[in-house]
């Protein structure tokens, strides 16, 4: 009978965890706003406050009802502006209620040890510092909400600010033929965000200035269905061209799985006209499937396979087994595999597909938000996935994680731009 009921009750339990976590964030937040006006005028000081209210409730409104509102009718700068600000509102409060907890816990510390030491004895007051700590503290609190507010709101502009990454990659197996093979991988591109024709078709530029050898995409092309690639972006993505040609696969967003659909015939015509998109660009949709590449006498096998996590929210239609169907038969010495979401590396990849030299997934976005340089990297999104950007090794298996082409939720970047790789193998 627990088990039955046990699902339940976690669930319950993370809904009060939740709960709780932002009702301490709206009291230390409205605690820290009323320090931060005390001092001004008091029609100021009214007005401030009744504006913070007016902007929290605004932000919970738009949280509640957001499935309910229809996004797409509402104008790209309008909605881009308030989805950016109600996410550094919201961040801004969790930062606030991180830095007013260190505070009551620093409270609550010196009170307990004052409590044991003089128990019998009244306490001489202190000298008062230069600058009380809990006002200290109050002050960087609210530095860190402003902070965050601005930083979501500007990040905006980085939506476009696509960034090539160079990653040399060394494999023992590679046939010589292809050695210097220069790969170009983009990911997740999210059509039904993009609010800007012109600026999509520069990052296709970009892409192009690099080269490559092989263009290969890791899914995701749309947000939810198959209609946000009008005919302008078909004709954008269409200037996608390589010697090698354009390889994709379909990443969890392109079955449609998160709107709802008349029929199941209707959700199936969806994907058909989807998958007929990637033909009509040029592009080699992988379903589940390998392809031998050759140069000379030398060949290496591509496998593509549909979107396969192992997250239990997120849909597993690959099949491993499929892809394979008669590839260990050829004596291959080098495969690529492309995998929509990295969890499937260390999960099936990793464990059952020793033969997989090169693993490229996207799917994380790096969260479209965190720290990203050379020497530290950083974002929420890493307590999810082990592997969320970047390159990963194990044994003689690379995983490679693109951070994404386009955004979906929040319509910007800010610290983790989306990202053009070009691999040169070796």
């Amino acid at each position: 009978m627990f088990a039955y009921f046990q699902p339940f009750l976690f669930m319950k339990l993370r809904i009060v965890i939740i709960l709780s976590i932002i009702g301490l964030a709206e009291y230390y937040s409205f605690i820290v706003v009323k320090s931060a006006v005390k001092n001004l005028p008091t029609v100021w000081k009214g007005a401030l406050t009744a504006t913070y209210i007016g902007l929290t409730t605004i932000s919970w409104l738009g949280l509640i009802l957001f499935r309910q509102v229809n996004w797409a009718n509402v104008p790209h700068l309008v909605r881009n502006l308030y989805i950016a600000f109600v996410l550094g509102f919201v961040v801004g409060k969790i930062l606030i209620l991180l830095v007013m907890l260190i505070d009551d816990i620093r409270r609550l510390v010196t009170w307990l040890i004052s409590a044991l030491i003089y128990r019998n004895e009244s306490v001489a007051a202190e000298n008062a510092p230069v600058i009380d700590r809990s006002l200290f503290l109050k002050r960087v609190a609210i530095t860190l909400g402003g902070l965050s507010l601005l930083g979501f709101t500007a990040g905006v502009k980085n939506r476009y600010s696509y960034r090539v990454r160079k990653v040399k990659l060394q494999f023992p197996t590679l046939p010589e033929s292809f050695k210097g093979l220069k790969i170009v991988q983009i990911s997740d591109i999210h059509t039904g965000s993009f609010d800007n024709h012109h600026s999509v078709a520069h990052g296709i530029e970009r892409i192009m200035d690099q080269k490559a050898d092989i263009i290969l995409f890791t899914g995701d092309l749309v947000n939810n269905k198959a209609q946000e690639v009008d005919e302008k972006f078909q004709e954008i993505y269409a200037r996608l061209k390589a010697p090698m040609g354009v390889y994709s696969t379909l990443g969890n967003h392109d079955y449609g799985d998160y709107v709802e659909w008349e029929s199941a015939q209707e959700k199936k015509n969806n994907l058909d006209t989807l998958k007929g998109i990637h033909a009509k660009v040029g592009w080699r949709l992988l379903m589940n499937e390998h392809i031998v590449l050759e140069r000379g006498a030398d060949k290496i096998a591509l496998v593509g396979i549909e979107n396969w996590s192992a997250k239990a929210n997120f849909p597993k239609y690959g099949d491993m087994s499929k892809a394979f169907a008669g590839l260990r038969e050829r004596n291959i010495p080098f495969k690529i595999l492309l995998s929509h979401d990295p969890s499937h590396w260390r999960e099936q990849v990793v464990k059952e597909y020793k033969d997989v030299n090169l693993t490229l997934s996207g799917h994380t976005h790096g969260m479209q938000f965190g720290v990203d340089s050379k020497w530290f990297k950083w974002s929420p999104v890493q307590y999810l996935y082990k592997e969320w950007a970047g390159v990963y090794t194990e044994g003689d298996q690379s995983l490679y994680v693109n951070r994404g082409f386009g955004f979906l939720g929040y319509p910007g970047r800010l610290g983790v731009l989306p990202e053009i790789t070009v691999f040169e193998l070796s």
